[in-house]
């Protein structure tokens, strides 16, 4: 059989095996973070966060077409995406390898390999490299999920093996073409992910190594300089510099000539086509044929990039999911330049502790008033002294500023650092190289490449001298626990020596393209010392890269062999051989962790708690984990289109407080009392709390009155009394109730009606209202008991206004009621509960509505981030039994125990934090052996794993898990005190005085 033709077969093969792989591990729903909201937009083209992927949205939502219908397939197909599209990546990389490996095993006789030896060992170089990329933990995790990481990576790899393909072709005939298509991927991949770009340099280094004859160190750096500077030019000049031009244009034309609104923006593409057209009639005229070739990538990449245009046409129908609302060119510059996360300092800006002198106006805030474009705000720019900005400011204030809490992240990462005082250039250097490169890049790198300690956050490197240590049983059985005994990176060690021996040139571009889309990157992010969750689905590109020399391991096995075997074709298959048992370890460690099939946790969640609210209620949740799994369930399985779904954060801004003015499914607008004038932009961002002792307490409905009057009785001045800003006189609340009103609605449950109060009073927290908190007064007003009001049980929003007394618990999320319980005094240690407990309502919630699908299968894996979500199931169960069994109603208690027990075993959802909380409800129903053994069995396991990170000597990196353990043995104790149990209380509070809980 030809060579070409058994590679073909060969990629097509690995393509197929991937596929599987990643078809049998797939998520079969919605997972946690993004993927919630990237499948709701994909399935109804929705604009999700900024900067979009519109390109993947337009393939997902081609993959969710073959669900034909039933909507419970879409999740699966979206899915399907990442696996095909990983898969595709897997089959490419085996032709980059291959590529590479040819030039460097040549078939002949002093090499000592007949031609078909030499076949067998470029095969099995890319076979084994293809394969430990497929099964590379970064890469599997990103295959079985909804996200753009798969698809962009794809990109990568697809401009790479095309350039290498330009490479055999360089000199015949019509090879530009394969340039151009390389130009028109780039532009594709603007819309999926911006990786892809970072290969651009390295596309410039084998062009340049191939048309040169004589390549020179100097030329090397320019042809580096040149791909840097292509990367800015698309990354700077076409993605928001064309359309910022394009803005500009559309304002002066409108507001100079008076013309109609978008007049401006076709004025300028004529322009620019007319430009390009000139360019074209100018190269052909003269024969400046590279001229030609340059004008017509650019246009492929423009026309790659041209799937963008999805973003403003979708905004413009105001869609439910319409995320800054970008459906006009000055909104859509916005949009692609992520004003709404700010910027971070790169290689020259304020250090963390720099104090500004002064705040400037930047640029203009647009809005669309009357035919013209009006300036309604300027973007704040705060000015430093000269003497406060430093070189690499590693260490620099995050978005919310220089906050305590970020000073002590810091403080975990470099010594000596002074509060006030400016750090220098080596702890600014020591962030970069222990945190940013050594935890945020190379950890992940022996994740993939050495092995993984477990799914804790935090984890580290297991290397083959730790893997034999001993460990607590929760430490060494937790799936994530990947032990791969360095052997992939040794392999690929070898494979880069091998490299560097044979060809040193292929050794500087997959060595470039390792350093771009590792190293660069971190470099380019810059990350603060606080991440919600791992990163390292961000450096698959690297990953790639060193796969690269892990596939070239094979012919660098296959050259230390001959020093033992003569016979060549032994040497290739026992050298293949040694070679493919990395990715089977690889495959075999990582299979447990990766399998998502039967977990179907994340949507079950968000159906549960929308299905834990009264009709055509508002439910206010705050992260990603509150609102992405809800999002996917109203937009895709449409459950309960009559809840309005308010995302706390994001009333922050003018274009989302828009949103909840226009109906939504079946959720009527909300009638705000405030005017869209009193939320725009640079308004009542924040009203700060200017003491006023005559006034004792705020009518919250007066208050908001007052906002909308912009009353000079809030105003309060500043920048040198030049201008004023709405501010608030104390923090004590107070509304007025209209309690007949409230006991004849049917809204208080009727064991509760005599706690309705003539007036709500609370304090708010804090020393500032910020926008979201203004407009949930405003909600909590114009909503006047209307509709139900609930906060995710999650959420702070609820604990930073201070309305925790008038909570009422319903299941996974909790209901703002103007009733207040009598206070019950608790034990100090005991830390205090979030709701009343209404126990029939919450007895329907958990015991007849919720679904807990797979949640008592062992053989389905919960991460870390699961497991810490689903504990809110044992905590509600813990509070409905304690509820029930103080209402003297041990049967309805033991029910629930029992559902509880049943549905979230310990073989499947280990015991966690809220587990003791079960225990003295079980001992008061009789089952008292029961709640014995989940005490020792919780003591033993939170023991060990407590003195297992106390004593480690990164312990600080571990302080969550820490707490979470100590936070577990307050509540062990807690309940051997409450059931009397003396010997095991005696225990736990000595284990507690050991660790200081």
């Amino acid at each position: 059989m030809p060579f070409s033709r058994l590679k073909q077969l060969l990629g097509g093969a690995l393509f197929l095996l991937s596929l599987g792989v990643y078809g049998a591990t797939l998520e079969p729903t919605a997972s946690f973070w993004d993927c919630g909201e990237f499948t709701a937009s994909a399935y109804k083209l929705l604009v999700p966060h900024p900067p979009g992927a519109p390109l993947y949205l337009l393939i997902a939502r081609l993959a969710s077409l073959l669900s034909f219908g039933d909507v419970t397939r879409v999740a699966v197909l979206v899915n399907l995406v990442s696996a095909v599209a990983s898969a595709a990546t897997v089959a490419l990389l085996f032709g980059i390898i291959t590529h590479l490996a040819e030039k460097l095993v040549p078939p002949a006789p002093e090499a000592g390999l007949p031609q078909g030896a030499a076949a067998g060992l470029v095969l099995g170089s890319g076979v084994v490299g293809a394969l430990a990329f497929a099964f590379s933990d970064s890469f599997w995790f990103n295959a079985v999920e909804a996200e753009v990481y798969a698809l962009s990576t794809l990109g990568t790899a697809l401009v790479v093996w095309l350039m290498l393909q330009w490479e055999k072709r360089a000199t015949t005939p019509g090879a530009d073409r394969w340039l151009i298509l390389i130009a028109y991927v780039i532009g594709l991949g603007i819309g999926v992910h911006l990786l892809n770009l970072l290969a651009i340099p390295v596309l410039c280094l084998v062009w340049y190594f191939r048309c040169s004859g004589q390549p020179t160190g100097r030329g090397v750096l320019l042809a580096l300089l040149g791909g840097s500077g292509l990367v800015l030019v698309v990354l700077e000049g076409i993605i928001p510099g064309l359309p910022t031009l394009a803005g500009a244009s559309e304002v002066f034309f409108v507001n100079t000539f008076g013309l109609p609104y978008n007049t401006g923006l076709v004025l300028f593409l004529v322009g620019f086509g007319g430009l390009l057209l000139l360019g074209f009639r100018f190269a052909y005229r003269t024969g400046r044929a590279g001229l030609h070739t340059t004008l017509l990538a650019l246009v492929f990449v423009l026309m790659g990039y041209s799937c963008y245009l999805i973003v403003p046409i979708r905004s413009s129908f105001n869609p439910t999911i319409n995320e800054n609302a970008p459906n006009e060119v000055l909104s859509f510059v916005s949009y692609l330049r992520r004003e709404q996360y700010g910027n971070r300092p790169l290689l020259y800006g304020p250090h963390l502790f720099a104090q500004p002198t002064a705040q400037e106006e930047g640029a203009p805030r647009y809005t669309r008033q009357q035919g013209r474009y009006v300036i309604t705000d300027h973007r704040p720019e705060l000015r430093y002294p000269s003497a406060d900005n430093v070189l690499l400011p590693r260490l620099y204030g995050g978005p919310a500023g220089t906050t305590p809490e970020l000073v002590r992240q810091y403080r975990k990462w470099v010594t000596d650092l002074q509060e006030g005082r400016k750090p220098t250039m080596s702890q600014n250097l020591s962030f970069l190289f222990t945190y940013q490169l050594g935890h945020m890049f190379w950890r992940y790198f022996g994740w993939n490449f050495i092995g993984r300690e477990s799914d804790v956050q935090h984890a580290g490197v297991l290397w083959p001298w730790d893997a034999t240590q001993a460990v607590p049983a929760s430490v060494a059985e937790n799936r994530g626990r990947n032990a791969l005994l360095a052997l992939p990176f040794l392999l690929g060690v070898g494979g880069l020596i091998w490299q560097l021996r044979r060809s040193r040139r292929q050794a500087l571009v997959v060595g470039l393209l390792f350093v771009l889309t590792g190293l660069a990157i971190v470099f380019y992010l810059n990350q603060p010392p606080q991440e919600p969750r791992e990163r390292d689905y961000t450096f698959a590109g690297a990953t790639l890269a060193f796969c690269i020399w892990i596939g070239l391991g094979v012919p660098a096995l296959h050259a230390a062999l001959s020093r033992l075997l003569s016979a060549a074709r032994l040497r290739v298959a026992l050298a293949t051989a040694l070679g493919l048992a990395v990715p089977a370890l690889m495959a075999a460690e990582g299979w447990d962790d990766h399998n998502r099939t039967g977990r179907f946790s994340s949507v079950d969640y968000a159906k549960n708690v929308l299905n834990t609210l009264a009709p055509n209620a508002i439910l206010i949740t705050e992260g990603d984990n509150d609102t992405f799994p809800l999002w996917y369930a109203q937009e895709v399985e449409g459950v309960r289109p009559d809840v309005r779904v308010l995302v706390a954060g994001y009333l922050n801004t003018d274009w989302y407080v828009e949103q909840l003015r226009q109906r939504s499914y079946q959720s009527a607008p909300l009638p705000l009392s405030l005017s869209p004038a009193r939320y725009r932009q640079g308004t009542n961002d924040y009203l700060p709390l200017v003491e006023n002792p005559a006034v004792r307490e705020l009518n919250v409905r007066e208050f908001v009155q007052l906002v909308e009057q912009n009353s000079p009785l809030l105003q309060v001045s500043y920048a040198g009394g030049s201008k004023t800003l709405l501010s608030y006189p104390t923090n004590r609340l107070v509304l007025p109730i209209d309690t007949a009103t409230v006991r004849r609605s049917g809204m208080v449950p009727t064991e509760r009606l005599g706690q309705v109060v003539p007036r709500m009073e609370w304090e708010v927290k804090g020393g500032v209202l910020e926008k979201k908190d203004l407009a949930l007064l405003d909600v909590l007003t114009s909503n006047n008991w209307q509709r139900p009001l609930y906060f995710a049980n999650t959420t702070s929003p609820a604990s930073r206004l201070g309305l925790e007394p008038y909570l009422q618990l319903e299941g996974l999320a909790c209901r703002v009621l103007p009733c207040r319980a009598p206070a019950v005094r608790q034990p100090e240690v005991r830390l205090p509960e979030e709701g009343v407990v209404a126990q029939d309502l919450l007895y329907d919630s958990l015991m007849r509505k919720y679904s807990y699908r797979n949640l008592n299968n062992p053989r389905v894996y919960y991460d870390e981030n699961q497991r810490f979500t689903l504990a809110a199931y044992r905590q509600q169960f813990a509070r409905l039994a304690r509820a029930y069994v103080e209402a003297g109603n041990p049967a309805r208690a033991r029910q629930v125990l029992r559902k509880c027990l049943a549905v979230l075993p310990d073989t499947a959802l280990p015991y966690d934090a809220y587990t003791p909380d079960l225990v003295p409800s079980l001992v008061a129903v009789g089952e008292t052996r029961r709640a014995r053994e989940i005490m020792d069995t919780l003591t033993t396991r939170t023991t060990r794993h407590l003195a297992y990170y106390a004593a480690r000597p990164d312990a600080a990196l571990f302080e969550r898990e820490i707490a979470l353990q100590l936070f577990t043995l307050q509540h062990l104790y807690l309940a051997a005190t409450d059931t009397n149990d003396t010997a095991r209380a005696h225990q736990l509070a000595g284990v507690l005085q050991q660790y200081g809980g």
